[in-house]
């Protein structure tokens, strides 16, 4: 199996440092279908080409298989297109040998790590039998140029038509870590046929990859499938995981954005939205909060008001989607910012469902307006990841009081304030909420109004203040 990867960047050489591969030396690594080569057929100040070159040893892969003794018929576990065309062996072997330019970092050249290039890709031989447009259909989205060239399976037999082997070539303008992610998500996909059993771990395998760009393909229902093997399970998570991470537009992200239900009356002089990040702020002031996290940062209005205050050494804004990322990082000004300045930022895209390293150690966690989107059946997943596994000193949720909604008379009856919400709690609900999740995670939990506090149907806004409890 052979790819190559060229670009014209100058100076052209520097790809090697971004692969982490010198060009003046042929490296060979052990893999346990065979073993994979990366050298440099071409390497100018012009034009620099990297090959990576994967002799699979059909027997060992045969003697490696996981499953039954005599699973298949004999002879085609030896006599397969499989050490030939491009598959999951090979993107396994990309992963393997280009793992940290996978992740966009070099030390020796990060300004070039972050910069988009123009690059050229060919894999002589990829198997496709769902025909020469898959290609187009799984790369073009993602900006890339393709031509793909196939012939006759035998030219001395044209009656057995097409081959289904597509010599497939690209060409773009992208950062090498996102070709590389891209490759490695999408072969598999192509071929259509891993060479191992598919468990659950390939769901976090594909999402890691997949983040950047798949909750937007228009054909990740498809990638999901074939990477995942057709097993319903496994790709009915991945959807549902992709969901979460969905490049929404802006005004789904926060009931406080344009699009949503316009519930302030006329004469406030404050907004509702700016009444609750007032609130926040006052209660991270009262605790002396120095490490603080906007988890769910949307396009980044809490987290500017918290670089303004003084007090607060570093800002954690964290979000599901990339989209609202770019957004926030716009709004906050990233690209204007001194060094001490951006120091005090940490931008990343994360799923409050699922456990992530980069949340842990904060003084103060702030889930505003956050909860009611998610859906019911996840919210076990959440507290885990928050209180349980994060668990800060202090964990700050604000959401709609339910009860309110019959005073806005822009609101039908019924309505939820948000087309995105999956719920809307009332205060008794959100106490029986909040009191077990303390219980269960070691917190005390006190309720503060946001908003006018009507004396029938309670403020628009509630806020649940949890403080770890502190042993005796």
């Amino acid at each position: 199996m052979l790819l190559t990867i060229a670009t014209t960047h100058p100076p052209a050489r520097d790809l090697g440092f971004l692969l982490h591969k010198h060009p003046d030396r042929v490296h060979s690594f052990t893999e346990p279908m065979g073993t994979a080569h990366v050298f440099y057929p071409e390497t100018t100040g012009d034009r620099c080409t990297v090959a990576l070159l994967l002799e699979v040893d059909p027997v060992r892969l045969v003697r490696g298989r996981a499953g039954p003794a005599g699973e298949g018929f004999a002879l085609t576990q030896y006599v397969n297109d499989r050490p030939y065309a491009a598959s999951s062996m090979l993107a396994m072997a990309l992963k393997d040998v280009f793992r940290t330019a996978m992740t966009g970092r070099c030390d020796a050249r990060p300004e070039l790590a972050a910069t988009a290039i123009p690059l050229e890709i060919h894999v002589p031989a990829v198997a496709s039998r769902a025909g020469s447009d898959l290609p187009r259909r799984l790369f073009e989205p993602l900006g890339w140029q393709v031509a793909v060239a196939t012939g006759p399976l035998d030219p001395d037999v044209p009656e057995w038509g097409e081959s289904p082997y597509l010599d497939v070539r690209l060409r773009g303008t992208v950062r090498l870590a996102e070709a590389l992610n891209h490759l490695y998500v999408l072969l598999p996909v192509l071929d259509d046929a891993k060479h191992y059993r598919v468990g659950g771990d390939e769901v976090d395998k594909l999402l890691r990859a997949g983040a950047d760009w798949l909750p937007s393909h228009p054909e990740s229902e498809l990638i999901a499938r074939r990477y995942l093997s057709h097993r319903r399970e496994l790709t009915r998570s991945a959807l549902a995981r992709l969901a979460e991470v969905d490049d929404t537009e802006p005004e789904q992200l926060d009931d406080a954005l344009a699009g949503a239900v316009d519930l302030d009356p006329p004469d406030r002089p404050l907004s509702l939205a700016e009444q609750r990040r007032g609130a926040v702020l006052a209660v991270l002031r009262s605790h002396a909060a120095r490490r603080v996290g906007d988890l769910g940062c949307g396009e980044g209005l809490l987290a500017r008001d918290l670089l303004a205050e003084g007090t607060i050494e570093h800002v954690v804004a964290a979000d599901a989607s990339a989209r609202a990322l770019r957004i926030a990082g716009s709004r906050l000004g990233v690209e204007r910012m001194s060094d001490s300045q951006r120091a005090r930022l940490t931008l990343i895209q994360s799923s409050l469902t699922y456990r992530d390293e980069r949340l842990t150690g904060l003084d103060a966690a702030v889930l505003m307006e956050v909860v009611e989107h998610v859906d019911p059946s996840r919210l076990g997943a959440l507290e885990a990841t928050v209180f349980g596994y994060a668990a800060p000193a202090l964990v700050l949720v604000t959401t709609p009081n339910v009860e309110h909604n019959v005073r806005f008379a822009t609101l039908p009856a019924g309505a939820m304030r948000h087309r995105d919400h999956r719920f809307e709690w009332s205060r008794a609900q959100l106490r029986a909420w909040a009191g077990r999740v303390a219980a269960e995670h070691g917190y005390t939990v006190r309720h503060l109004p946001i908003g006018p506090d009507d004396p029938e149907v309670g403020p628009p806004t509630q806020l649940a203040v949890f403080s770890r409890a502190v042993a005796a």
